[in-house]
């Protein structure tokens, strides 16, 4: 079946297989639509067991792109463990690559190939078959910049983090403790205050009162953040917002949950 509702525990959640990212888009936003609120997690691949092996479906991929753009996609997919199949040089400016990878690999990668491509590559995929577990994947590199309180997003704030990493998020949002506000740019999470506004001051300097300029946030689709999500992360939808979050929201809870796992 292309969809498949499963309950789990007392049916305050459930599992829901679908086929891809974009079909399980699809049915998020009809859902946002009528107006329910829910949060989910990071997609996993279904795994079946074969003769005592672990199997993990894999993709038949066909990328279209310029051949000025061949290169850093063929770079791209071998970091993802895909294999090139094949290469079809049909066009005087466009190129045809078809590969084989795991599914696991084309997490995220739709939205991606549009940025390596400026939006010229176009993707087709179909199941191709089963095959044995290929090991980890390269996951997320960058960290995520977390609020530390609830409150809402001040200009000052924002200003004095851009150089810790790329805001999700502008002046004036609300955001709440645990809430992810933006991505570090270094690999490990950092928590930050982003309702902190200036102090105000009965004296005057030179400067004080100029103007800040803010870099305007990087706003993603529902398929991206997806394929962002970490494997300790929700994405909190609601009818009028999209937001990312921790599963754990107190800052505590999260540092002992992270010695349990190491520990484990």
């Amino acid at each position: 079946m292309a969809l498949r509702v499963e309950e789990i525990g007392a049916g305050e959640a459930f599992k829901v297989f679908g086929r891809g990212e974009l079909h399980l888009g699809i049915l998020i936003e009809h859902m946002r639509r009528e107006g329910y609120e829910f949060a989910v997690s990071r997609p996993e691949v279904v795994m079946k067991e074969v003769d005592g092996k672990m199997m993990e479906p894999e993709e038949f991929v066909t990328i279209d792109v310029g051949k000025a753009y061949m290169g850093v996609v063929m770079e791209e997919m071998g970091q993802r463990k895909g294999a090139l199949k094949n290469m079809l040089d049909y066009e005087s400016d466009r190129i045809r690559l078809e590969f084989a990878i795991p599914t696991r690999g084309l997490f995220g990668f739709r939205s991606q190939l549009l940025t390596l491509t400026k939006g010229t590559g176009v993707m087709n995929t179909s199941f191709h078959d089963y095959i044995p577990y290929c090991g980890l994947l390269p996951s997320r590199i960058n960290g995520v910049l977390i609020s530390l309180e609830n409150g809402k997003a001040t200009g000052y704030s924002i200003f004095n983090l851009e150089e810790r990493g790329t805001m999700f998020m502008g002046p004036g949002e609300e955001v709440y403790t645990g809430m992810i506000i933006g991505e570090n740019n270094k690999d490990n999470d950092l928590v930050v205050n982003v309702c902190k506004g200036k102090k105000l001051s009965n004296m005057r300097s030179a400067g004080s009162d100029d103007t800040v300029s803010i870099t305007p946030p990087r706003r993603m689709s529902l398929e991206q953040i997806l394929g962002y999500l970490d494997h300790d992360e929700l994405v909190e939808i609601t009818p009028m917002s999209i937001r990312l979050r921790k599963k754990l929201l107190d800052e505590n809870a999260r540092k002992r949950d992270s010695k349990k796992q190491a520990a484990s």
